[in-house]
């Protein structure tokens, strides 16, 4: 696959997921613009990316959850790529907590995962539209395979399901395609991330490759390898769709009953 001549705007490009989208990217030889809070990591990011394609990325510290901030995200990728031909929207926050933990922590990954991938999304579509590009959205198979303690995080990815639905219908007609990657457990710092500890972490990781269908989870690699292949024009005649990419995890206990 070749980007070539294409500018790729990916949001929590600073680590895990984004961060390797961004690196696959540019060995597509795409121009990017890479969004992410930790500007230290972000500039590891970019000189990763620079290496393999010999393109400088425009590296943007900013937030998705401030709205001047979503607008700079815009304004500083045009004034420097003259377009945007895809959106990843992968910026997303996750946190272990159910119903009876208060609002505050649906309040918090609601405006994040859903609020600010809204807010960007609405102000990169005109440029979209113009480069007949597309839109790819990092959901997570929790949003149909729920679990009760990430409730506001699966209530959000299942929103940005819907939303990845209601936007390519909205857009099909301009010829912007629009789609989601659904993963399931991948080897990030997701989990850190979500309020577990290291070792909670890593014994989790370790049940999931004994316990699931195949045996393994995901590498970040994998899920940016689906992320390109959407994004490319090999995927011509898909939109509206969400890719699930679990390793298994929404089969259920489906998978071992069958095991021989």
């Amino acid at each position: 696959m070749n980007f070539a001549g294409k500018v790729v705007l990916i949001t929590g490009a600073s680590s895990g997921i984004g961060a390797a989208c961004a690196v696959r990217f540019a060995m597509a030889s795409a121009k990017l613009s890479i969004v992410g809070r930790n500007i230290d990591n972000l500039k590891k990011v970019s000189e990763k990316c620079e290496t393999v394609s010999g393109l400088k990325p425009l590296s943007i510290s900013a937030d998705i959850t401030i709205y001047d901030e979503i607008q700079r995200i815009v304004t500083e990728t045009i004034d420097y790529h003259g377009k945007i031909d895809v959106l990843v929207n992968n910026a997303g926050i996750a946190l272990m907590a159910g119903i009876q933990d208060g609002v505050e922590p649906l309040d918090r990954i609601m405006e994040t995962n859903i609020r600010g991938t809204y807010l960007l999304t609405q102000q990169v579509i005109p440029y979209i539209v113009f480069t007949r590009g597309n839109i790819v959205n990092v959901s997570s198979v929790l949003s149909t395979t729920p679990i009760c303690t990430m409730m506001p995080y699966c209530m959000s990815k299942a929103a940005l399901d819907s939303f990845t639905k209601c936007l390519a219908q909205e857009l099909a007609s301009k010829g912007v395609r629009v789609n989601a990657v659904n993963p399931g457990p991948v080897k990030t710092n997701f989990l850190t991330r979500a309020g577990l500890s290291n070792e909670q972490s890593e014994a989790l990781f370790a049940s999931f490759a004994t316990n699931l269908p195949l045996k393994k989870v995901c590498e970040r690699e994998d899920v940016a390898e689906l992320i390109i292949f959407l994004a490319s024009d090999n995927a011509s005649c898909i939109t509206g769709s969400c890719y699930i990419m679990d390793c298994g995890v929404s089969l259920g206990d489906g998978g071992k009953k069958c095991e021989m």
